[in-house]
């Protein structure tokens, strides 16, 4: 009676959309993390606050300074433009997003109080927090939110963001309604557009409306802790925001250093002179079974993206894409690549984290006698061969061999060229980068909140990083169809059409949705970090001895 008596006093909090969530949570198909998720997805922020998401945190002792260990940024750091995980890193100490999407709880407000579509989720509107200043005292208000946007929807602005919105906000659609509200005119219905101004689509940092790209200057943003110095190639230091419109940081400073050298992050963490650093695999090991040290993880849709062109051959043939896609072992490459910290994908971004993702789609598992018959009726029966283009980074070089060895098992024949990741990259556009043009390519893909910016920059037939060249009106129909969706049975009914559609097609094969970790000292509590390279630091105590 307790859950039939929770489940009455939830309804009708909002309308149809939500009492359709209510009741998948009362039918077992929403977990009730996901159901406080997509309450905060339809801006009611008060119920979420209220089931204990986003309140205060227990009481820690403040003082001290934290220590972290970051690569190398790759540029001048300038939110705008920002791509690599060091920059957002750094960026995190002192930038705040209208909302932050946190791995626990979902979207959280931070600048942005609240906000609510109109019914055909075509424009959205927020409300800002009042009382917020920039680092250097003056106040935030909506000419300063629309002036972000509009800087990362302009083409001439350099903005690393334009493919996140292509075709979902363009220059002109964010508009000032009074000085602590902005509505959004989408390109067309998005019911998940909260999403994209969140912490997701990590260059939304809100900037002051006369920014000019000099942010390594004063690294004026609005967060818990404010610059104290900056030396490039080497690190930066931050202070305790004392302004903050929040509860004010935990810790007295911050300081990053940054490393040329993953090898030398782990011997300064080793030595104590660091207690915080990014963590990959090799890593891990280095650390494994030392009680000095814990290893935190969040579960993310972050994947490795192996595409395949469909306008070139072996692969214009869909039985040949099928076919390679089916040698693959996916659980063996959880367990043994990713060490089991991963969960299998089934070749489309629905990464089964999402509340939209339809389980009834059966599972794609290693086949080789169908990868061979496939192959013979394609008229291969004895393989063929070609190369595999990527990158030098992470575990690709490693996932790039394990994919070689399966596909032998069919006679496939891959050859592999790894290269270093910005000879990988090229130039982003199409025409000058392996990793659009390849025939046969690995990418890795960061965490979204949402599968959206998966599904329509990776696959869309005009996405901007549609490296398979997969053009297929009816999948671009769903793409329609699925943004239109204003409950989760509606978008669950269209992703399984699509999932199901990308798995016949097969222009990608995504094998695995990693999780996203760090390596923290023993001594240190209340790190926190999104798997999008966020890194939350304010509420960080120190264990005493």
């Amino acid at each position: 009676m307790t859950k039939r008596r929770d489940i009455d006093a939830v309804r009708n909090l909002s309308g149809d959309i939500w009492n359709v969530a209510v009741d998948e949570y009362q039918g077992g198909f929403l977990k009730r993390r996901d159901l406080l998720k997509y309450a905060a997805l339809l801006g009611l922020t008060g119920f979420a606050a209220s089931q204990g998401l986003g309140g205060a945190r227990a009481a820690a002792a403040a003082g001290g300074t934290v220590r972290v260990g970051l690569g190398q940024p790759t540029k001048a750091i300038d939110p705008v433009s920002v791509t690599d995980p060091a920059s957002i890193g750094v960026i995190s100490q002192v930038g705040e997003y209208l909302i932050l999407d946190d791995p626990k709880d979902g979207l959280q407000p931070k600048l942005a109080l609240s906000w609510e579509a109109n019914e055909t989720a075509s424009r959205w509107t927020f409300k800002l927090r009042p009382g917020v200043k920039f680092h250097n005292g003056r106040a935030v208000t909506a000419r300063d939110v629309v002036a972000s946007f509009e800087r990362l929807v302009d083409p001439a602005s350099g903005s690393s963001a334009l493919s996140a919105y292509k075709g979902i906000l363009s220059k002109g659609g964010a508009k000032l309604v009074d000085d602590e509200t902005v509505a959004f005119d989408l390109d067309g219905p998005n019911s998940n557009f909260p999403f994209y101004v969140s912490s997701d689509v990590y260059n939304a940092v809100i900037l002051p409306a006369d920014y000019a790209g000099d942010f390594e200057k004063n690294f004026n943003g609005t967060g818990p802790f404010k610059l104290e110095s900056f030396r490039p190639k080497q690190g930066a230091s931050f202070v305790r925001n004392e302004d903050y419109w929040g509860d004010k940081a935990l810790p007295d400073r911050v300081e990053i250093k940054f490393f040329d050298d993953e090898q030398a992050q782990v011997l300064a963490l080793q030595a104590g002179q660091l207690d915080v650093i990014p963590s990959t695999t090799r890593l891990e090991l280095a650390i494994e079974g030392n009680p000095n040290f814990k290893l935190l993880s969040v579960q993310a849709s972050s994947h490795d993206q192996v595409h395949l062109r469909t306008d070139q051959a072996p692969f214009t043939d869909k039985r040949i894409r099928r076919a390679l896609a089916l040698t693959i072992d996916r659980e063996a490459v959880v367990k043994g690549l990713l060490k089991g910290r991963a969960i299998v994908g089934n070749d489309t971004p629905f990464a089964p984290i999402f509340p939209s993702a339809d389980p009834s789609v059966p599972q794609r598992k290693q086949d080789i006698a169908e990868a061979k018959r496939l192959l013979g009726e394609a008229g291969v029966p004895n393989g063929f061969e070609v190369t595999l283009t990527t990158e030098l980074a992470y575990d690709i070089p490693d996932y790039a061999v394990i994919i070689q060895n399966f596909a032998r098992k069919a006679g496939i024949d891959v050859k592999l060229n790894v290269l270093p990741q910005d000879a990988y990259y090229g130039s982003a556009t199409f025409g000058s980068s392996p990793w659009l043009d390849s025939v046969l390519g690995i990418t890795d893909y960061g965490h979204r909140g949402t599968p959206d910016i998966f599904l329509n920059a990776t696959l869309k037939s005009s996405g901007a990083w549609n490296a398979a060249h997969f053009n297929n009106p009816a999948y671009d129909a769903l793409l329609l169809d699925y943004s239109k969706a204003r409950d989760l049975q509606a978008q669950r009914l269209v992703a399984g059409k699509i999932q199901t559609l990308l798995l016949d097609e097969t222009p990608a094969i995504i094998s695995y949705f990693s999780q996203y970790s760090r390596i923290v000292s023993s001594k240190v509590e209340g790190v926190r970090f999104t798997a999008i390279s966020h890194l939350l630091l304010d509420r960080v105590s120190f264990v005493q001895a």
